[in-house]
């Protein structure tokens, strides 16, 4: 990593940039300022949040995924005018004077966007953030090109905080809306019972859906196979969706958003003939419909 020696915000700026751009227009928290806190913390969605005074905020969050995730973003009061090339560089604070000037990445930021970050980045600004550094945002200012926009994150107050955050991010779902919103499950033979793996598969549903709010529909389609009499099928297909009904009644939905479908042996997806037909046969389908943002 290439090292920039630190004498001061402007003279650093001055090594990073070009001389005719050392000047700039600087944002950020003063120690008295500086605040950092976790604005949604749920299995589902952690956020740690840092208002820029006259400028905007600058947030973590990452959401319940297979994959481990960061995104950051740097939400202006003022959108970009024009899209502009941004330096990232890791900033030391003003009573560390002696320490250097570490460039993180050079990226962009697209016009009437919020300044995003993802990946690698995102993450090594909480490194730099852990360490009590200041990274800092710097780009051409798209109404004055000859001024420099600095936008400064503050450690002040941050650990604290990032500790609550690092808690929220081990305790994310492993899974996301995507993943559950159309599940299969199967059922023991003549029974309303699913088998282990698919009681496994309902448990993981119920508690996305216990923490999501937006979730307005669990439609339950439950199917049996072609054994047995027509009459009974239905009804043990009838059966096994009131079954799931009152089970995700007892997690917390309401029975208004709840829609039950029993429809016996119809509908086969597999060759009745065959044992393992019969299996595929025997079946409930679990549709999650969700308030569109």
């Amino acid at each position: 990593m290439k090292k920039l020696i630190a004498i001061s915000t402007l003279v650093s700026s001055a090594m990073i940039f070009p001389v005719s751009e050392a000047m700039a227009t600087r944002y950020e928290a003063t120690p008295e300022q500086s605040k950092w806190q976790m604005a949604v913390n749920t299995p589902l969605e952690c956020r740690l949040v840092h208002p820029i005074p006259n400028y905007g905020k600058a947030e973590f969050s990452s959401s319940a995924s297979k994959k481990i995730n960061l995104d950051f973003e740097l939400k202006m009061y003022r959108p970009m005018g024009e899209t502009r090339s941004v330096s990232l560089v890791s900033m030391p604070p003003s009573w560390r004077p002696g320490e250097s000037a570490d460039r993180i990445n050079t990226m962009k930021f697209f016009k009437q966007f919020d300044g995003y970050v993802g990946g690698q980045t995102a993450w090594s600004l909480l490194s730099e953030l852990e360490k009590g550094r200041y990274p800092t945002f710097s780009y051409a200012d798209w109404l004055s090109r000859n001024q420099r926009v600095e936008v400064a994150l503050s450690s002040v107050t941050f650990q604290e905080n990032y500790n609550v955050f690092s808690l929220c991010l081990s305790n994310l779902l492993p899974y996301s809306f995507e993943d559950i919103s159309f599940t299969i499950l199967h059922y023991n033979r003549n029974s309303d019972q699913l088998n282990k793996a698919s009681q496994k598969r309902l448990a993981q549903i119920a508690e996305y859906v216990k923490f999501n709010t937006d979730i307005d529909l669990v439609l339950i389609s439950t199917y049996t196979d072609s054994s047995g009499d027509k009459g009974i099928n239905q009804s043990l297909s009838e059966r096994r969706a009131m079954v799931l009904r009152d089970y995700f009644k007892s997690i917390g939905l309401p029975e208004q958003r709840i829609e039950i479908q029993g429809y016996g042996k119809r509908r086969p997806i597999a060759d009745n003939g065959t044992p393992i037909g019969k299996d595929k046969n025997r079946r409930v389908v679990i549709s999650l419909g969700r308030t569109q943002v």
